[in-house]
């Protein structure tokens, strides 16, 4: 489902800009959308909690693994 990888994709950009800030006190997003008090920054910090939030659900799913053979 492609919402479910825009979800992780997100999620991945924000688990590492938290390890940016924690590891070296730099915060990635906020420089590259011009600080963390702009609504473009606040935007994307929105949409990147979002997606963890959606990532729960992934979770709880039941999912049906196939073999390449399955995919014809």
């Amino acid at each position: 489902m492609i919402l479910d990888r825009i979800a992780l994709v997100l999620t991945i950009l924000g688990a590492v800009n938290l390890g940016s800030v924690g590891i070296f006190g730099y915060n990635l997003l906020a420089r590259l959308f011009g600080g963390a008090a702009t609504t473009l920054t606040r935007v994307v910090f929105t949409l990147i909690g979002l997606a963890g939030l959606w990532c729960i659900s992934l979770l709880f799913r039941e999912h049906e693994y196939r073999t390449r053979s399955d995919r014809t």
